[in-house]
């Protein structure tokens, strides 16, 4: 009788080859998350860009001639 030992007892498969449709999932997947960090890069530096304008623009006021437009509108019409 032979002596039992590990590459004897086990049966060894071989790994199946990466079929089209892995292939194709593994493609997309990759594309994919590029577009996203891609995405993410653009809406972060949009951002920064965004809250540096509003930092260095001062607030706007509305002025009160706007009302007073109305009301003398309105009182000319009565």
């Amino acid at each position: 009788m032979t002596k039992l030992t590990k590459s004897n007892l086990f049966k060894v498969y071989d790994s199946k080859p990466e079929t089209a449709m892995d292939k194709t999932t593994r493609v997309v997947r990759q594309m994919v998350d590029e577009e996203t960090e891609q995405r993410d890069a653009k809406n972060s530096r949009l951002r920064t860009a965004r809250l540096e304008r509003e930092a260095n623009t001062p607030p706007v006021t509305k002025t009160s001639a706007a009302s007073k437009s109305r009301r003398s509108k309105a009182a000319s019409t009565r």
